[in-house]
């Protein structure tokens, strides 16, 4: 059975349906990251095991060994060190990237040039990601703790429209994405690129939407990114108005499902929901969800 080397150090994040955990080792005095990914079982879910699906357990590890995202403009990937594997999973080792600040403004921007990368022919992108990420939601009744609050109405009405506005991220120019572009995942500089780890949901989608992802972690407000990410976007890759609506689109359900979640973690103990708005496991998620008010109202 496999097990981490006492002498590793735990990292925080990096955790997803088939991590394992992430370390950090010292080699010959020199600290490499350590990243364990866990193959799918017979009764674990087949999203697991499909190339297209953002949940795919590999992806993290083919990224690494093919070297797609390495030279790409505005985003890069660590170099890989090593990787291993066996039947329970691989382990794959990264260079570490050590923590920068930078704006939001500056990553915005290399979001845009990552988007004009050229798409990789690999079998393994993600694609259709938010749509996947939305069934899963469809599978858990909905956003049912949003429907017992004030947004009710709100979320009821943009609820009602996801296939149709889902349906229109697909009409807009395919490009790479990152597919999580939270400040987490994005330490790193190198000269005028950002490092970004935690490759396991690159694919295809909508220009745009990986700037709706940001935008919900961001402290910039949602116009000056847009025109960030515009700015470095190639001018032939996507229209204005495509990639603003795809960036409304991922920021206004992603914002609605997250607040959905947080708030149906805490919603079952004792006393009203509405005393529970300032808990600190929920208000962060509520706070995201009044600065995206602008985008929520675009789509209404």
């Amino acid at each position: 059975m496999w097990h981490p080397e006492p002498d590793w150090r735990p990292l925080p994040g990096g955790m997803g349906p088939s991590t394992v955990g992430v370390w950090l080792e010292s080699r010959d005095g020199v600290d490499v990251v350590v990243k364990r990914l866990e193959a799918p079982g017979d009764h674990d879910p087949a999203d697991l095991s499909n190339p297209r699906h953002f949940a795919y357990w590999r992806r993290a590890s083919d990224v690494a060994l093919s070297g797609v995202a390495v030279d790409t403009p505005g985003l890069k990937a660590p170099r890989l060190v090593g990787a291993e594997e066996d039947a329970e999973g691989i382990t794959i080792r990264l260079e570490q990237v050590p923590s920068v600040p930078m704006n939001g403004l500056f990553i915005a921007r290399s979001l845009g040039r990552f988007a004009g990368a050229v798409v990789p022919d690999e079998p393994w992108l993600a694609s259709r990601q938010l749509v996947d990420r939305m069934v899963r939601v469809e599978r858990r009744g909905g956003w049912r703790t949003l429907a017992r609050t004030t947004v009710a109405d709100v979320a009821e009405r943009l609820w009602s429209r996801r296939g149709s506005l889902l349906a229109s991220l697909y009409d807009a120019p395919m490009v790479l994405q990152h597919g999580d572009p939270v400040p987490a995942n994005l330490p790193g500089r190198l000269e005028d690129d950002v490092v970004a780890i935690d490759w396991s949901t690159l694919g295809v989608g909508p220009a745009g939407a990986d700037l709706g992802y940001y935008a919900l972690s961001a402290k910039e407000d949602f116009e000056t990114l847009l025109e960030a990410y515009l700015d470095g976007l190639p001018v032939a890759a996507a229209r204005k108005a495509d990639v603003r609506r795809a960036a409304q689109i991922t920021a206004v359900y992603t914002v609605l499902t997250r607040a959905d979640w947080a708030l149906s973690r805490v919603a079952e103990g004792e006393g009203a929901l509405a005393g529970k708005f300032r808990h600190p496991s929920v208000a962060p998620y509520l706070r995201a969800m009044q600065r995206q008010q602008p985008q929520i109202e675009a789509l209404l």
